[in-house]
């Protein structure tokens, strides 16, 4: 007891073991005649229900005894039991706030009826919505996130954190483990419709599952509903169970029906309000319901309960078939440390209201609330700005919806080897500074009812794996989809991606179409087959051309090489070494140099080779009619200076014509993209095709007159005619020149380089081989024909 206490508050007692209370707790019964508080205290007086009044017993008289808060202030209570009936409690808060209730006269000096100002109660969300829509309410156990709506339930309070944030809890673990398909199973009041609600909305929101079916529990005994979702439940490919109901909701036969129908294979999820059922504890549940996670209220300890709870007679607790020892287990004081909380709470903020400074206050004209006329929304106002530690270490505080700082216990319905069960603490979920969620869970030690002893697999579809897409399954949840290889070019880098995502131009998919590969660049390379042969030909042609310029300068003297003019031969063999040298610019990487070069290149060397072949034509014309007899002559007007003149003319016409196209548009590399998909063609553009066109037009017209010349020279004498070889090598080039082009213009690719390099290659051995080819045949094999007399001899005219 508090002494010499200059002001005292009531708090009467009514209801169940009131002749009890009054003669164990008188000294609870001072009271000041001109002041009266009355605060009423709603309990379902079962054994744990009778336990929570006497915590809430126990808070009173620590108060009472704790000279720092509320000093010279007495607190007592008043006791009303609802017998779990939503009639009898709202019956009770009505009696008292209308002032109808039983009467206080405690001795000569106390009668009358004190004000309410706060009701603590009831357990029931239900029960609670009912009062709070009429009268102040504070509970300690209502959780329906309905009640946390300030514009409904203006003056309501609570110490459990509401449904809406257990519901985030559940979600937080269904996260962590991965499961998206979910069965919710909710008891038909408020407490499981609204969690429903909260459960669908937030689900959807987060995006991180779906319901494969929402069930309401009877709540009397109904075989053919249980049945009948019993049914639903085995035949859902939903592995996770949540239930939202009360403990009274999961009674035995709720289960009976699990049992008999070998529901097995499902990991439950218990709500706070059944997590620690132990009705439910027993070996022929635990085969169904062992490895069960729930969310629990928040453990605390009270020291000192103990010893109070001793000093009740044991009459009072209950029937004889409620143990005593139930009633002293004060090893998981969870709705009870609740209760505490509450009576502490209101406590501090009668201590903060009695400490108000007149002329500093928080209510108009900065005034305070009068102790003799304390209004019900004063005591409102300090209450939502409690803010104090209990002595277990926990912050109680209340934010703008009246709810309490949210924090849950994981826990685990452990089924051990001996039989025995254990409901054990895995964890803890609560909400930090930044309004995110937090779950710390001890994985390692949960027990999985399961024969793998690890989490199940709860999705309605496998997650799809990089490289493919979700496609929803019509008529069916979100979760529920198909998994849609991205097509080619198209990438998802991510599990469960909504679309495939376009490579960019220069990239394509990988094979297995989960990240973008640089596109292979495709040109006809060096250290390829094709590549390769073409190059092996071209070195072979320019290395035989150097052979045969070889022969020539060591045979320089002899009659063949002399009579061939020399100076032409070899002029013409240094040109079609270039010929063949050029074919190695088409080979590679086009580049820009290259692609300027490569035709240019070809364009001169070719034409510097055609021309020495129109002069070794006219020149063999011209000696053919001055030998004859009465000849014109002609060879003086064609001598040396001319052939050279001749050769270097033509020539230049070619470099022109070459200048002209690289300065107007000139060839530039690309990168074609319209062949293959997968792969870039990198190629040189001719820029313009006019300029192509002239270039392998003015190549033709000469490779034209070199033919005609050299035909109409057929018939001339065999020894000295060179001209049927000409004739030859002509036929030849032209062929393989007229046959290029279409060639040329249906290859794709590199292979279009391919041709235009074995064109080259082919036109240039052709030339090589029959100009050149007898020549050497004489020089090598045959040197007795090497001789002037043998070339000489009058030979026979063709016909």
């Amino acid at each position: 007891m508090k002494a010499h206490k200059e002001s005292q508050l009531l708090i009467c007692v009514y209801g169940v073991d009131q002749a009890y209370l009054q003669s164990n707790h008188t000294e609870y019964f001072c009271l000041y005649k001109d002041i009266g508080l009355l605060l009423l205290f709603f309990f379902s007086f079962d054994i744990l229900g009778f336990r929570q009044a006497q915590t809430m017993a126990f808070a009173v008289d620590e108060i009472n005894r704790n000279s720092k808060l509320l000093p010279n202030i007495s607190l007592g209570y008043s006791l009303y039991d609802s017998c779990s009936d939503l009639g009898i409690s709202f019956r009770a808060a009505l009696s008292m706030t209308s002032g109808r209730g039983e009467p206080f006269q405690l001795n000569e000096s106390c009668y009358g009826y004190p004000p309410v100002l706060a009701i603590v109660g009831d357990s029931s969300s239900t029960r609670s919505i009912a009062i709070s829509s009429i009268v102040s309410l504070y509970s300690y156990f209502s959780t329906c996130s309905c009640l946390s709506d300030r514009m409904q339930f203006p003056s309501f309070f609570r110490t459990i954190p509401s449904d809406a944030f257990q519901v985030r809890a559940m979600l937080q673990i269904l996260r962590r483990f991965g499961w998206t398909w979910i069965g919710l199973l909710i008891s038909d009041d408020d407490y499981g419709r609204h969690a429903a609600h909260s459960f669908q909305s937030d689900l959807a929101q987060s995006g991180g599952g779906c319901l494969a079916y929402l069930e309401v529990l009877p709540w009397e005994k109904n075989v053919a509903a249980l049945q009948r979702i019993v049914g639903i439940m085995k035949k859902s490919t939903s592995r996770v169970v949540i239930v939202f109901a009360p403990e009274s909701n999961i009674e035995r036969n709720k289960y009976d029906t699990v049992v008999k129908q070998n529901l097995t294979g499902l990991q439950w999820m218990a709500s706070e309000a059944w997590t620690a059922a132990k009705v439910l504890h027993t070996p022929s549940y635990m085969p169904f319901l062992a490895g069960t996670l729930g969310i629990a209220i928040r453990r605390g300890e009270i020291p000192g309960l103990r010893n109070f709870l001793l000093t009740i007679r044991p009459e009072t607790i209950g029937s004889q078939d409620s143990p005593l020892t139930e009633f002293l287990d004060l090893s998981n004081l969870r709705s009870e440390y609740n209760v505490y909380k509450a009576v502490y709470a209101l406590a501090h903020a009668l201590q903060d209201m009695l400490q108000c400074v007149p002329g500093s206050g928080p209510f108009k004209g900065q005034s305070c609330a009068n102790l003799q006329r304390i209004a019900p929304w004063q005591l409102l106002y300090y209450l939502g700005r409690v803010n104090f530690t209990t002595n277990f270490g926990d912050q109680v505080s209340f934010d703008e919806n009246g709810d309490a700082l949210p924090i849950y216990d994981v826990m685990n319905w452990m089924w051990h080897p001996d039989g025995s069960t254990e409901v054990k603490n895995m964890g803890e979920v609560k909400e930090l500074a930044s309004k995110v969620d937090h779950l710390i869970l001890d994985e390692d030690k949960i027990f999985w009812n399961f024969e793998s002893k690890k989490p199940p697999k709860s999705v309605c579809s496998e997650r799809c794996p990089p490289g493919t897409r979700m496609a929803r399954k019509k008529g069916e949840p979100v979760c529920c989809f198909d998994c849609i290889p991205c097509s080619e070019g198209k990438v998802s880098n991510g599990t469960d991606s909504t679309e495939c995502i376009s490579c960019p131009d220069d990239f394509w998919s990988s094979p297995q179409h989960d990240h973008c590969v640089p596109k292979s660049m495709e040109f006809l390379s060096y250290l390829e087959p094709l590549g390769i042969s073409l190059t092996t030909a071209s070195l072979s042609g320019a290395l035989l051309c150097t052979v045969v310029i070889g022969v020539f300068t060591y045979h320089r003297t002899t009659p063949v090489v002399r009579a061939n003019n020399s100076e032409l031969s070899f002029l013409l063999l240094l040109s079609l070494k270039l010929c063949f040298l050029c074919s190695l610019l088409f080979i590679g990487q086009p580049r820009l140099w290259t692609c300027k070069l490569r035709h240019a290149a070809f364009g001169i060397s070719f034409v510097l080779c055609v021309s020495c072949i129109l002069v070794k034509t006219m020149v063999v014309l011209a000696v053919f009619k001055t030998s004859k007899p009465g000849g014109s002559g002609s060879l003086k007007w064609f001598g040396a200076m001319q052939q050279r003149g001749t050769v270097v003319f033509l020539t230049l016409i070619q470099a022109a014509i070459c200048t002209t196209w690289l300065v107007s548009s000139s060839p530039t590399p690309h990168k074609n993209t319209q062949y293959h998909n997968d792969k870039i063609i990198v190629e040189c553009l001719v820029g313009s095709t006019v300029g192509f066109g002239i270039l392998l037009g003015y190549i033709g017209l000469l490779a034209v007159i070199s033919f005609m010349l050299a035909f109409l020279a057929r018939n001339l004498p065999d020894n000295f005619n060179e001209a049927k070889f000409i004739t030859f090598s002509m036929i030849v080039f032209c062929a393989v020149w007229i046959a290029f082009i279409p060639a040329y213009i249906n290859s794709p690719g590199k292979y279009a380089d391919a041709v235009e390099v074995f064109a080259i290659l082919a036109s240039s051995f052709g030339l090589l081989l029959a100009l050149f080819g007898p020549k050497c045949f004489i020089i090598l094999l045959k040197p007795e024909k090497n001789t002037k007399k043998a070339l000489m001899g009058r030979g026979k005219p063709r016909s």
